[in-house]
């Protein structure tokens, strides 16, 4: 089958369904292709708020733009680029009171108004929410929106592969999980927007949803990874699961207490406390445990406790029923009577594909938006609440832009041989996956690749966390690099079939095999402390030498590394102090 439109979006979450709306809305044919229904997205699984300087909070009245700029920029420990800030916190009072409009129901101040609670790292309290659900109610109010205006979306269907010639994208091959067939997908461009990488590692509150395929599939294409050494951890998510307690806990007021009860936050952030950054907040409570000042799960390792009750029951479970929620269903514990047990865990990646502040990548008609894209927004550390806000900006402006490419080419013509080439090529590749068949004889083997997945996940939580050493992170490289030969030898995940979960699993660990590689290598390299990326054996900022993006260019033989500056417009860089 072969299925043809002028914009084809990949990705259901807020990115993916914002694009899809806007390319709509010039008056193309748009169709989404999604692994999963689209509203089990994990953009769903956001918290705590989105930001916008809207100045409705009595003690935000003086907020504006340009103020949010100047808190992501130095947040980002001045690696954002700063143009493409700038357009994000300008366009964000916009993006709210078009989802305000749309239906979207946010928490209201007595006088009516979008409420906005605190955040960290923020100057005013910015950040706009639906009690701790706001991710969910606007995934939602999208989704609303893209059934309304009748676009086409393609449920369980996985993308594979990118149709590029000659550094052109005309289209993707799918698997289609509900054939169990590969299909063809042309289109006048393509939209990447598949979310973070975070199931790279284990500690991590991302859904087991959110791999690296989609930003390999864009880098095996010819499009650089930018970034991808910053990797946030968030420093809430409760033990065992690591499912995220939002930021809103501490924005309303919560306290992080160690063993001895003491709100040990006043040692590293004694003005902002619990609402600094959150790469400044990580490695204070890792700090905290690795000192001993922390408490002791023989299972689940060190922790501090996240203690609300002093809010009371009545805010609690106005502002926070979420969390109320996910402590009594996997902790057992009530937060409005008990302090929750938490943990720095994986949470964002502020790296990926490498594009402008329009979506557009290297590739001729391919592009990228949401956590998958490295605009670069978020630079070394993410804010939080800029995310969702970064999803729907550069998702709108992806989705015009790409209407734009399309409505300024001629009719769109097809090489009729270039999408059966492609086919060809990614059938034999899953020929030999399933039957191990083919020269390569990938799948005949008798390597399991859950256990691969197990092994990448502890190296990636022992070795690349949120304190890094030159000799873990060369022993992390030669551990990956050994994982992929493993993966050249793993036994053959079934034929194709009906939803054949096991043949989606192991492409999806191919992917994290090559983004853990690019994660690693730029880690390796950047010899300094910048946000998330904290090297023991260089603890400090180097402007000098390291004021600058890292891009990682696939090769067969792996990772290339490369380098462009920042870009810097109004906010000379200057020492971080909370």
């Amino acid at each position: 089958m072969i299925k043809r439109c002028d914009v084809l979006v990949v990705g259901g979450g807020l990115a993916g369904l914002r694009a899809a709306l806007e390319a709509q809305a010039n008056g193309l044919n748009v169709v989404i292709a999604s692994k999963l229904y689209p509203v089990r997205s994990h953009s769903g699984a956001a918290q705590g708020g989105i930001n916008a300087a809207l100045a409705n909070h009595p003690e935000g009245q003086n907020d504006n733009p340009g103020l949010h700029a100047f808190d992501t920029v130095k947040g980002s420990d001045y690696l954002a680029d700063q143009d493409a800030v700038e357009i994000m916190t300008a366009a964000a009072p916009d993006v709210i009171y078009q989802l305000d409009h749309w239906g979207c129901p946010f928490s209201r101040l007595a006088n009516g108004r979008v409420a906005q609670r605190p955040f960290g790292g923020a100057g005013f309290p910015r950040t706009c929410y639906g009690a701790d659900k706001t991710g969910h109610y606007i995934l939602q109010t999208l989704y609303e929106q893209v059934i309304k205006n009748h676009i086409e979306t393609l449920n369980e269907w996985l993308v594979i592969s990118l149709i590029v010639e000659n550094k052109t994208c005309s289209g993707v091959i799918a698997f289609n999980l509900q054939s169990g067939q590969l299909e063809i997908i042309e289109a006048g461009a393509v939209i990447v927007a598949t979310g973070g990488s975070g199931r790279i590692y284990g500690k991590s509150s991302n859904a087991f949803t959110s791999t690296g395929l989609g930003m390999a599939i864009a880098y095996r294409a010819g499009v650089p990874l930018k970034d991808m050494e910053f990797i946030q951890f968030h420093p809430t998510t409760i033990i065992g699961k690591n499912i995220l307690m939002t930021e809103g806990c501490r924005g309303e007021g919560g306290y992080l207490v160690n063993k001895n009860n003491e709100r040990f936050m006043k040692k590293y952030a004694p003005d902002k406390m619990e609402l600094a950054p959150r790469d400044i907040v990580s490695r204070s409570i890792q700090t905290e445990i690795n000192e001993g000042l922390g408490f002791t799960d023989p299972a689940f390792g060190g922790y501090v406790y996240l203690d609300i009750r002093h809010l009371g029951a009545d805010k609690i479970t106005e502002r926070l029923p979420g969390v109320v929620e996910i402590c009594t269903d996997f902790l057992g514990i009530n937060p409005i009577k008990e302090p929750i047990p938490v943990q720095p865990g994986q949470h964002y990646t502020m790296g990926g594909i490498d594009t402008d502040k329009d979506g557009v990548t290297e590739v001729q008609g391919l592009y990228a938006a949401g956590e998958c894209a490295c605009v670069s927004v978020h630079g070394a550390n993410r804010l939080g609440g800029n995310s969702l806000l970064e999803t729907l900006v550069f998702g709108q402006r992806a989705g015009a832009h790409a209407a734009q490419y399309v409505a300024g080419r001629a009719k769109q013509k097809f090489n009729e041989s270039l999408p059966d080439y492609f086919l060809k090529q990614q059938e034999s590749r899953l020929q030999q996956l399933t039957m191990g068949a083919g020269p390569d004889k990938i799948g005949a083997g008798t390597e399991n690749p859950y256990q691969i997945r197990n092994e990448l996940n502890k190296t990636m939580d022992a070795l690349v966390g949120i304190f890094r050493t030159e000799s873990d992170l060369k022993y992390a490289l030669s551990g990956i690099e050994a994982l992929k030969q493993r993966f050249r030898k793993i036994k053959a995940p079934g034929i194709f079939s009906s939803f054949n979960y096991h043949l989606l699993w192991v492409l999806e660990l191919e992917g994290n095999l090559d983004v853990a590689e690019a994660i690693v290598k730029g880690a390796l390299a950047r010899r300094e402390s910048r946000g998330s990326h904290s090297r023991r054996d260089f603890p400090k900022r180097d402007d000098v030498h390291w004021l600058k993006h890292t891009l990682a260019t696939y090769t067969k033989e792996g990772a290339v590394l490369s380098d462009r500056p920042v870009t810097i417009t109004k906010f000379q860089p200057q020492e971080r102090k909370y």
